[in-house]
């Protein structure tokens, strides 16, 4: 392990504090708040009662040493979900429903940004991957009940897919989310940032039954769109038995407005040169839901089974709509800084329709139970589970329209950037009638299916058992096995449609669409579903066949683990120590497939193995100061995998230019050790300020890197000379190291009226370094330097107002040949706000207002003033209904 300046203070920092006489009466540090990994009993088990106790040592007794992670139905207080966070033996940070239910987050993105340490990325208007202290999606985990999800498409930042989009998963089944800082050996080690938690609802502990739900809905301005919200929650325990029954939908037709220029990057042109100015005015319908059962068998209180599932996703239909201006590169700047530049038609004005429909769906099936062995001090638990997460593409038809000048003239464009954000704005001369349809013929059609799966069986045993060794008390020893055997499969199939040239005209919705706040002309809309009608589906032929079997992934990856695991306390110290092991397989399967040196395609099957282990050990140590405050020093060590695409054998060959495009199936996984320490004060009321920092030391850490190799000419029939190959590659050592601070309170001691006022803020600051090309740093992709969250709220009687802000800065997206061509995902503040009053009974209603400062989603390259997109959606109302009986 590398130790770098920053560890050092850090343990210098810890060596200060003292070990003293126990001082907390009634706590116990126990295993009921040991992590649920492959599954131990959780660290974060918030299985507590729906309502509240004054008295916190009361309260603590409510933390229950349950198998998995639950929330009781109704609902958990914030109170308890500090009070777990507080008792966890690692870092950990629980938001509960109550608290996602405040503000207008519809999917589990937009409810995970708000803990300290995670910053998001958005994407059509919604969060889709949350990064975890500086490190991207496809390097974290995301569970259910402690068991692993898994990606329902393979757009995973950098091409990892492994990164679970959680905008597939509505906020409105689940209990609350939970954030790992620090990993235990319980745990599943693919957690190089974090792991998020998801929390199901499970069953309260009285008898009886509960309904809650939340009928609502809304409207989008952009596009005078509606939107509808509802969910519904219900059960109870009825003897033995419970079953929680949960439903939920959310639909909305959101607009988008979005500008994406495309630059030279030579040194021929002006920096802000333009080969394409693409304007896209579009609409998004889409329709998410989720489903969750929880039943449960308790006859004693030493044997419990249980069966839980979900079926959460998402359908989401696109109509966008495309005008680009195309200049020819004879790029001239006047002497007021406008740029000038030619249309040569008829390649430099075309109208494109995208029109395409796709659904992503995560099912969740396990079944389990716990059981204690009177006389032995021994509990066992285990499960099995089956999760399935697919992503299936049933059209996806593109077509476009050529514009042809009546007179035969060049055109000239005349731009700058003077637009919002710095987008180009122009204005087009010599190109007459350019905005009218009859000047435009069909010039291309193509379309395509895409069905993925990737599946996976979990099998884990943990035991439990209580040992007293020494004058240490609370002590314990903790077992698990595990096994996780997972398929993966993408597939894609290209069509080609033969067409005949037509006008647009026939096929125009008559109507001029000005948009971007008046800002550009888009011409007349291509009515959707018309070309599919006059020219089919399309076929497959030679080139549609190659085509797929470049992009065909078969692969089969098992992981073995085993863990052992040594709790106690000494005196004021709590102790947790253990080890993980875990066996990597890997199999994959592809194509080698090309276009040889005389034209002709090929394509021969490809296979690659892969085996490897590591040990991850992990040292936790938890300091009660009394007074409700903790230090905390840890060390865990974590891991993570080549991303499937990464590592993908396959070989997409075009010896006409020159280009091979390959994953690299030797890759070694990135791993990490981690070291945390923080400092942590609980307040009243569910409050808390904390401090933290926090050091990873990576190795092997993977980039895309552009080499030239030359290649057995029996592999590449008629080519002797090197090819160009675009692939990944270990990267040398790396780190990541920050700050993390936390503030959370209601005021006390305020006048009446103001009694109930409270305020919160987090910031994390970031640094982290790379080789991103050789003898270059950089920060590693997706880390923000700086993220912050800040909420203002007011809760009295019934009465709770919440205005919330969130903004992190800008991180880098995407590697290009250098400094200049490297994208990155500019700084971004958003605002919300949600206001709710319950009445004395049962019922609730809520008025929300999302996304206040109309924030833009904006790319740049190279630096902020070159914006390659940027998109905007307005702000969305929302208001409704809540019930509990």
């Amino acid at each position: 392990m590398q130790v770098s300046t920053l560890t050092k203070a850090i343990l210098s920092c810890m060596a200060v504090v003292g070990l003293g006489a126990w001082s907390a009466p009634g706590y116990a540090w126990d295993q009921s708040t040991l992590a649920s990994g492959d599954h131990g009993p959780s660290n974060a088990n918030a299985s507590v009662a729906a309502d509240s106790d004054d008295d916190k040592d009361g309260d603590k007794k409510k933390v229950k040493d349950l198998q998995g992670v639950h929330v009781v139905a109704p609902r958990t207080t914030e109170e308890m979900a500090r009070l777990t966070q507080q008792d966890s033996p690692n870092l950990i940070n629980i938001r509960t429903g109550d608290e996602i239910r405040s503000l207008p987050d519809v999917n589990t993105a937009e409810a995970v940004r708000r803990i300290p340490g995670v910053s998001m990325e958005t994407d059509e208007g919604e969060g889709r991957y949350v990064n975890i202290r500086g490190l991207d999606a496809d390097l974290n985990s995301t569970t259910y009940a402690g068991v692993r999800l898994l990606p329902t498409n393979n757009a995973s930042p950098f091409g990892g897919y492994r990164g679970v989009a959680l905008d597939s998963i509505p906020t409105g089944f689940i209990g609350a989310v939970e954030v790992t800082k620090s990993n235990l050996p319980s745990q599943d080690s693919e957690a190089l940032g974090g792991t998020i938690e998801v929390l199901p609802k499970t069953a309260p502990d009285e008898q009886g039954p509960f309904l809650e739900g939340d009928v609502g809905g809304g409207y989008e301005p952009l596009r005078s769109t509606g939107v509808s919200n509802f969910s519904l929650t219900g059960g109870g325990r009825y003897g033995p038995f419970s079953i929680v029954l949960t439903a939920s939908s959310h639909i909305d037709s959101r607009g988008i407005d979005d500008v994406e220029p495309a630059y030279f990057n030579d040194s021929a042109h002006p920096y802000q040169a333009v080969n394409d100015i693409e304007q896209r005015d579009y609409e998004l319908h889409r329709r998410r839901h989720g489903y969750a059962i929880d039943m449960g068998y308790q006859p004693d209180d030493d044997n419990e089974w249980y069966f839980r599932a979900f079926e959460a996703g998402y359908t989401e239909s696109y109509k966008r709509q495309y005008f680009d201006v195309i200049p020819d590169g004879n790029t001239t700047v006047s002497s007021s800084g406008t740029l000038q530049d030619t249309l040569t038609f008829p390649n430099a004005l075309t109208k494109s329709l995208r029109d395409e429909e796709e659904t992503s769906r995560e099912r969740f099936y396990m079944l389990g139970g716990k059981n204690e062995f009177k006389g032995s001090d021994t509990t066992i638990d285990y499960h099995v589970a089956y999760v399935e997460g697919t992503y299936n593409k049933p059209y996806d038809y593109n077509s476009t329209f050529t514009y042809n000048s009546p007179t035969g003239a060049q055109g000239q464009v005349h731009y700058g950037p003077t637009g919002p954000g710095s987008v180009p704005l122009y204005t087009i001369t010599n190109a007459p009638g350019y905005l009218d349809p009859a000047n435009y013929t069909l010039s291309a059609i193509n379309n395509s299916t895409a069905h993925n799966f990737d599946r996976e069986m979990t099998y884990a045993i943990n035991s439990k058992t209580d040992v007293n060794w020494g004058s240490l008390s609370e002590q314990s020893l903790n077992f698990g096995l595990s096994v996780r055997q997972r398929h993966k499969q993408t597939n894609s199939q290209p069509y080609a449609v033969a067409t005949t040239p037509i006008s647009l005209s026939n096929v125009s919705s008559g109507a001029q669409e000005t948009y971007y706040d008046g800002n550009y002309q888009n011409g007349e809309d291509i009515i959707p579903g018309a070309l599919q009608r006059i020219f089919g589906y399309g076929t497959v032929g030679p080139n549609q066949v190659l085509s797929s079997e470049q992009q065909f992934l078969d692969v089969h990856e098992d992981v073995y683990a085993g863990y052992g695991e040594y709790m106690g306390t000494y005196g004021n110290l709590g102790i947790l120590a253990g080890v993980r092991y875990e066996q990597t397989n890997n199999r994959s399967n592809a194509f080698s497939a090309g276009v040889d040196a005389n034209g002709n395609n090929f394509a021969n099957p490809i296979n690659s193995r892969h085996r490897y282990h590591n040990f991850f050990p992990s040292v936790q140590l938890r300091y009660d100061l009394g007074d409700d405050m903790l230090l905390r020093l840890a060390y865990s060590s974590t891991i993570a995998r080549p991303g499937f695409n990464q590592n993908n054998p396959a070989l997409s060959v075009d010896l006409g230019s020159g280009i091979v495009t390959t994953g690299n199936p030797a890759l070694k996984p990135a791993t990490a050790n981690n070291i945390d320490f923080s400092f942590e004060k609980y307040l009243p009321g569910g409050g808390i300020a904390s401090i933290g920092v926090f050091d990873k030391e990576i190795s092997n850490y993977i980039v895309a890197v552009q080499t030239t190799q030359a290649f057995d000419s029996s592999l590449f029939p008629g080519n002797s000379q090197p090819l160009r190959v675009y692939t990944y590659q270990n990267a040398g050592s790396s780190f990541v190291r920050g700050l993390e601070l936390n503030w959370n309170q209601q005021f006390q001691g305020l006048p009446d009226w103001l009694q109930g006022l409270g305020a919160g803020a987090n910031y994390t600051w970031v640094d982290s370094r790379f080789e991103i090309r050789p003898g270059e740093y950089a920060m590693l992709p997706s880390t923000s330097k700086n993220t912050w969250n800040a909420s203002l709220f007011y809760k009295r009687g019934g009465l709770s107002l919440n205005l919330a802000a969130y903004s992190v800065s800008s991180d880098l997206f995407a590697i290009g040949g250098d400094r200049t061509s490297d994208v990155f995902n500019a700084t971004r503040t958003s605002m919300d706000f949600g206001a709710s009053y319950q009445f004395p009974q049962n019922w609730t209603i809520y008025f929300d207002a999302k996304n206040l400062l109309n924030t833009p989603h904006a790319f740049y390259q190279g630096t902020p003033n070159r914006p390659i997109q940027r998109e905007f959606y307005d702000v969305t109302f929302l208001a409704g209904v809540r019930f509990q009986f």
